[in-house]
């Protein structure tokens, strides 16, 4: 099987012509599909359905969606909905976001969150693949099913840091989606436990890991760079957990230590084109089905043309260390065309 590699976009949306060259990238360099987060300006289902409508139909996902900001059959029929408007397969992976914003939304937190993400996949994966469904579980009743309608592949998962939200994964998921996650941890702890939890009940999902990283060039920093896309995270308990259990040495209360960390631990991938291409290899040589670079902090301080130009090179690097195809017709697709670039400039 061809080695699976994409891409995110790295901004929360506030002009949908932003995505544009993104989408046509996805094209140009040969990537598996578009990833977008979950939006709170330009919500990330519309973001992606309006590639679309400009005539850019490619494969899209989600890494991750909040499962508090919809019902789990609103989350099948968008779902479904992108996947028919682009034509191609759609990724949509789920989490439970963190305790403090669930409860400025809802009121409460999940008192089990891998159950709750459990349950709200489990239902949706179902509705969106044109199954009735009966559920009645400790947050969703659901007795019904969408209208049938064919549609391209939809796929959905569950974002996962810790083991047990891994055999929830497996139990329940088309796909398993870590973050921030060393090869190691990946190796000795999500996939065995992703496998224990698919055990007896369907194969294991596949294992989509979010990379991130920046292409070495003059002037760049590369512990300044993790800070800028990874702040947020490296202040989260339940991230820095997860990276202790890898064997980094991060706390919450210093993220700029836990930054500069990610970087000598390789989490954070920094060197040039043909370095990020031999570290993303490592996670397919573990069996890792694709990797989703993120260029987010390089985007965050140099902007989108920048984000762009590392990903045109290290997709270069990735076409000269592994021949095979990643997706069929695109393979002899010059990179960053001038219209992308030009397009880029445009919005920003």
């Amino acid at each position: 099987m061809a080695h699976r590699v994409s891409f995110m976009f790295p901004q929360q949306p506030t002009d949908p012509d932003a995505i544009v060259p993104f989408g046509r990238l996805v094209q140009d360099i040969g990537a598996e599909r578009l990833w977008l987060g979950q939006s709170l300006r330009i919500e990330s289902h519309p973001a992606l359905a309006y590639l679309a409508g400009t005539g850019c139909r490619i494969s899209v996902g989600m890494a991750v969606a909040l499962m508090v900001l919809r019902h789990p059959y609103d989350a099948a029929l968008q779902a479904r909905s992108l996947a028919r408007l682009m034509g191609k397969p759609v990724a949509i992976g789920y989490g439970a976001a963190y305790p403090a914003y669930v409860r400025s939304v809802q009121g409460e937190a999940y008192t089990k969150p891998a159950a709750a993400v459990g349950e709200f996949v489990d239902v949706a994966r179902r509705l969106a693949n044109n199954e009735a469904v009966a559920h009645d579980g400790d947050l969703f009743s659901v007795h019904t099913r969408l209208p049938p309608m064919d549609t391209p592949k939809v796929e959905m998962g569950t974002g996962v840091l810790r083991p047990a939200m891994a055999r929830v994964a497996g139990r329940t998921s088309d796909l398993a989606m870590t973050w921030l996650t060393p090869v190691n941890y990946i190796r000795d702890v999500v996939m065995p436990a992703v496998a224990r939890g698919a055990e007896g009940v369907q194969a294991p999902p596949r294992i989509v890991s979010v990379v991130h990283a920046g292409v070495e060039r003059p002037g760049r920093n590369p512990n300044l760079l993790a800070q800028h896309g990874s702040i947020s995270h490296l202040q989260a308990d339940h991230y820095t957990d997860m990276l202790r259990q890898a064997g980094l040495d991060v706390h919450a209360s210093d993220p700029v230590s836990g930054a500069r960390e990610l970087v000598q631990a390789g989490v954070y991938v920094y060197g040039d084109a043909a370095h990020i291409a031999a570290e993303i290899a490592k996670y397919h040589a573990i069996g890792v089905d694709e990797v989703v670079v993120n260029p987010t902090s390089v985007s965050n301080m140099y902007g989108l043309r920048a984000a762009i130009d590392d990903l045109t090179d290290i997709f270069a690097a990735l076409d000269t260390l592994d021949s095979s195809p990643r997706q069929e017709g695109d393979r002899d697709a010059q990179p960053q065309s001038v219209a992308v670039a030009a397009a880029v400039d445009r919005v920003g």
